[in-house]
């Protein structure tokens, strides 16, 4: 399987929605534990790396790409 890669400040789009919705999701600290703040209602959640990457479907790219 593909190893997806991230960096911070990436937008990534998760399996699940998010009950707010949205499935957009804005990594904000990577480490052993990865955080992530939903697009939609701001709320942030921390995943350990291993899970984070079970969870992802794909990075959608930087937050400087998406806001044009």
């Amino acid at each position: 399987m593909e190893q997806k890669t991230f960096e911070l400040n990436d937008i990534v789009e998760m399996k699940k929605a998010h009950p707010c919705g949205t499935n957009r999701w804005k990594v904000i600290r990577l480490g052993m534990d990865i955080r992530i703040k939903c697009e939609g209602c701001g709320h942030s959640v921390i995943l350990p790396r291993k899970e984070f990457t079970k969870k992802i479907k794909k990075v959608l790219g930087s937050e400087a790409k998406d806001s044009e």
